[in-house]
């Protein structure tokens, strides 16, 4: 990040290499790998990319018409050959730039939705424009800030991914963050040591993705994703924590797991459980094991899947087009296996490419049905319980006025193709029926540490597809 003088001096550089990243970049390049030049010569490169030197020179290959850039995504030219991809941007005087990693050869070129490393470098310095930006009016504040910068980006990006974009949320344990650490053992990613009484939190949230059509020529599908965050605030510079995932004895297994960089060691069959392959009498169910040194904020220890037998509600919707009016019914049951208490739980159900309601009669066997604003969406609000029948049922007429720019759309959703959508979530539950154990956490550090495990269900593309309409083959490849 330079910041540039009407002269086009330096006054503030800062800058961070990260040397196992490079590596990385020769490995997955191969022979179209271009080495990263000294701060210097990538700088007079940059800056004469950006036409901030010699712009008044012509430079066929940068200047020609027939290269005209439509993103911030520059190719740089250097004495090792061409410097790609360059994210670059200038935002208040200032020049934001970084240099992501490709994963896999760079010729030709891949698109640049493929390469990842775009977006987690784009959040990086818009974290940092955040971090910087109050401050462009008072110079000495700005560079105070600058100055700072290097060693909040141990914090953000020790390793060259980042880890927290959010500069300005670092800023606070600025005087606590450490240039190297000081002991020897201390993996690069505790980028500070705590101080103060042991304490571990963890949570477990599942999300489940459902597609219903009550057809008989379209099956059903419902997913389960699983994440399980952690915060352990520990004396020492590389404490050891055993966590342990439990499972109900009839559980369905959990599979393709994926696990944090901290975990030190897992038993392999752990990690061959995968969900293209059916399920056989042999698959590993527990308990799941993940000794780890943890990193110093928060951060998800692993990540996994499982196949449900049922989705946690199930549920029918009919929409019938009569003349100028809408007749539509809703029907939902909560399983029986399913905890009978949320947070929330409310069906939505929009109205695409019609004008604003203009009519409504309707009957509720349960709950509340409100209009939204725009009167081009009812929101059913089911509550914090289902009745004890676990049914509940909606129906009535919808009539339309005439439509307006402010209405939603959806190219895909015309006529009576149309969806209900769930929103919900069930604390102190999972699908999978998966928990901590918290007697059999174990921290090998001074002090008993308190711990707190809770858990949570979450909806997340939750869709009950008109049954009277054909079910919409974009959506399915969308959400498969």
């Amino acid at each position: 990040w330079e910041k540039m003088s009407s002269t086009k001096t330096l006054l503030f550089p800062c800058h961070r290499r990260y040397p196992t990243v490079e590596i990385r970049a020769e490995t997955f390049n191969g022979s179209t790998h271009v080495p990263v030049p000294s701060d210097s010569a990538f700088l007079k490169a940059l800056l004469f990319e950006l036409r901030l030197v010699d712009d008044h020179i012509f430079v066929e290959h940068r200047d020609t018409c027939t290269r005209i850039n439509h993103s911030s995504v520059y190719s740089v030219r250097t004495e090792g050959g061409d410097l790609w991809p360059v994210l670059a941007f200038q935002k208040s005087g200032l020049i934001y730039a970084c240099l992501p990693l490709v994963e896999e050869t760079l010729e030709p070129r891949p698109p640049l939705l493929t390469v990842s490393g775009l977006s987690q470098g784009l959040a990086l310095l818009l974290g940092i424009v955040d971090y910087i930006s109050p401050s462009r009016k008072n110079e000495a504040e700005m560079s105070a800030k600058i100055g700072q910068l290097r060693n909040l980006l141990i914090q953000a990006c020790p390793l060259g991914t980042p880890l927290n974009t959010n500069i300005r949320s670092l800023n606070s344990s600025f005087d606590d963050i450490q240039e190297m650490p000081t002991d020897e053992n201390q993996p690069a990613w505790r980028s500070n040591t705590y101080k103060g009484k042991p304490q571990v939190n963890v949570c477990i949230t599942e999300k489940v993705k459902c597609k219903q059509y009550d057809k008989r020529d379209v099956v059903d599908t419902w997913q389960v994703y699983g994440a399980v965050n952690c915060k352990c605030d520990i004396e020492g510079s590389a404490p050891n924590v055993t966590l342990s995932l439990n499972l109900p004895t009839n559980g369905p297994p959990l599979q393709d797991i994926v696990v944090h960089h901290c975990v030190t060691s897992v038993d392999p069959a752990m990690l061959m459980s995968s969900s293209v392959e059916p399920l056989d009498d042999s698959v590993y169910n527990g308990p799941y094991k993940f000794p780890f040194v943890p990193p110093s904020d928060s951060f998800n220890l692993c990540y996994y899947t499982s196949q449900v037998p049922v989705p946690p509600i199930l549920g029918c919707y009919q929409l019938i087009e009569e003349g100028s009016q809408l007749k539509i019914t809703v029907n939902l049951k909560l399983h029986e296996s399913i905890k009978n208490s949320f947070e929330y739980c409310e069906a939505r159900i929009p109205f695409f490419n019609r004008g604003p309601i203009s009519q409504l009669e309707y009957k509720v066997s349960y709950g509340q049905l409100d209009l939204s604003r725009e009167k081009s969406l009812l929101v059913w609000v089911i509550g914090q319980k289902f009745p004890k029948s676990l049914e509940v049922s909606l129906t009535g007429t919808v009539s339309f006025g005439t439509a307006g720019k402010e209405h939603p759309t959806d190219y895909v959703c015309t006529g009576n193709t149309a969806y209900v959508k769930l929103y919900f979530r069930i604390p102190d539950f999972t699908l999978t029926g998966c928990y901590v154990d918290q007697h059999s956490i174990q921290i090998f550090a001074p002090g008993k540490p308190k711990i707190t495990a809770s858990r949570e269900l979450i909806s997340s593309d939750y869709y009950i597809w008109n049954s009277k309409a054909p079910a919409p083959m974009v959506y399915k490849t969308l959400f498969d």
